[in-house]
């Protein structure tokens, strides 16, 4: 049973304002506590992005417009999303 809340979907185009960066240099905004992370973005930034993935914790999310400072990068993106993908997994055999 799914108890995580998803108010984002894929597909989705939202604002957000970027409110850390992961130790990747990925950006981190939050959408009603849910954790959206955001290749190529810096803290500070407000970007519209696009959701490029859903998982049970967290999506990622790529720009579409906004004031980043800094471009983006598939193969980053690639690489971070496996490894959030195993923290996520991680995460999962904990609670169990």
């Amino acid at each position: 049973m799914d108890t995580y809340n998803k108010p984002v979907e894929m597909g989705d185009e939202i604002e957000v304002t970027i409110e850390s960066t992961g130790a990747k240099g990925d950006g981190i905004a939050k959408v009603n506590n849910f954790v959206v992370i955001v290749p190529g973005a810096k803290e500070g930034d407000k970007v519209k992005v696009k959701i490029t993935r859903v998982l049970k914790k967290m999506a990622f999310a790529e720009i579409v417009t906004g004031e980043s400072s800094s471009s983006t990068s598939s193969e980053s993106n690639e690489d971070g999303e496996e490894s959030y993908d195993q923290a996520e997994e991680q995460s999962d055999d904990e609670e169990n």
